[in-house]
């Protein structure tokens, strides 16, 4: 299903089926698992359903449909199975699918007003969020630190004055910025048919990680820090690994190909080697075509590649 689920332990399931879906409903109550948020894949900015339960107590379940439109319901203890099936046709995209229930709305504060920034500073922070969008890996709250942070201490910020805490982009100036242009990628995608690049990628590398490669997509900032952080990564039994950091995905973004970085985990050669020929293996088997002489130590290329990510959230 295209939606996304998060639990009070902060744990994601992402596309469950429909009696996962189920399951993750009627779980809740107990010790440190009160609720549960389902938002839309990708993700559209005020827009989800929550469920909240104590064991033995009312369910309490609610949706936004946007900043302004905010309802709510409670449901009998003994209703589970009436909030599942509230939960499931809200994730299906019924029409009808909270229409039995008796909602009221919630209080929520009114928009605040959030000042324009100048051209001088929003111009580069969109040109980064978009650079950002199109790597498609961070999520609204990812991209809005990213949009405060950008121009902290640059020659735009400078120029635009003194402003709070040294920050030129205020957090609520950020989410602006970003939901807008998030909501311009969602479009854009939307028109996206088929499996994309991308999507080819993370299937090989699911493959890989079963096969005793720990395979990881956008790993931290460089070749150093991931090479320094990736056999922490690695389950029990696993013989090598498969990698591209983040500097690695905004070149594939841009238009290139897409370097990765491999190896074993004893670090000989003919480790790597072998590793090398089961990561070409495994990205062939799901469609995509490499550029690599089958050396240990020379450069391994996903190339051509069209990058179009698609969203989460």
């Amino acid at each position: 299903m295209p939606v996304k689920v998060e639990s009070e332990d902060g744990s994601v399931t992402l596309a469950p089926s429909p009696g996962q879906l189920r399951e993750l409903v009627g779980r809740i109550g107990g010790q440190d698992d009160h609720f549960l948020v389902v938002q839309r894949v990708p993700d559209l900015p005020d827009v989800f359903v929550q469920v909240w339960h104590v064991t033995g107590r009312e369910y309490r379940l609610e949706h936004r449909e946007s900043r302004s439109r905010f309802f709510g319901t409670v449901i009998a203890p003994q209703g589970v199975e009436q909030v599942a099936e509230a939960v499931l046709g809200w994730a299906r995209g019924d029409e009808d699918w909270g229409r039995d229930l008796r909602w009221k709305p919630v209080d929520v504060d009114p928009p605040e007003e959030v000042p324009p920034l100048p051209d001088e500073l929003r111009e580069p922070v969109e040109e980064r969020i978009r650079e950002l969008l199109r790597c498609g890996y961070l999520d609204r709250e990812g991209l809005a630190e990213a949009a405060e942070e950008w121009l902290v201490g640059s020659e735009e910020a400078e120029r635009a004055g003194p402003a709070q805490d040294d920050r030129p982009v205020s957090p609520e100036q950020a989410r602006v910025l970003v939901d807008g242009l998030w909501l311009e990628r969602v479009a854009e995608s939307a028109r996206w048919t088929g499996t994309t690049d991308p999507e080819r990628l993370t299937r090989a590398f699911a493959a890989l990680e079963g096969a005793g490669i720990t395979a990881r997509e956008d790993f931290t900032c460089c070749r150093g820090c991931g090479l320094a952080e990736i056999g922490a990564e690695a389950a029990d039994g696993a013989r090598g690994f498969v990698f591209f950091h983040e500097q690695q995905t905004e070149a594939a973004a841009a238009g290139g190909g897409l370097f990765l970085l491999y190896g074993g985990f004893d670090g000989s050669a003919a480790t790597a080697a072998a590793v090398g020929h089961e990561v070409v293996a495994a990205l062939s088997a799901a469609g995509l075509s490499t550029q690599w002489d089958g050396s240990a130590g020379t450069a391994l290329v996903v190339s051509p590649l069209d990058w179009r990510k698609r969203l989460v959230g």
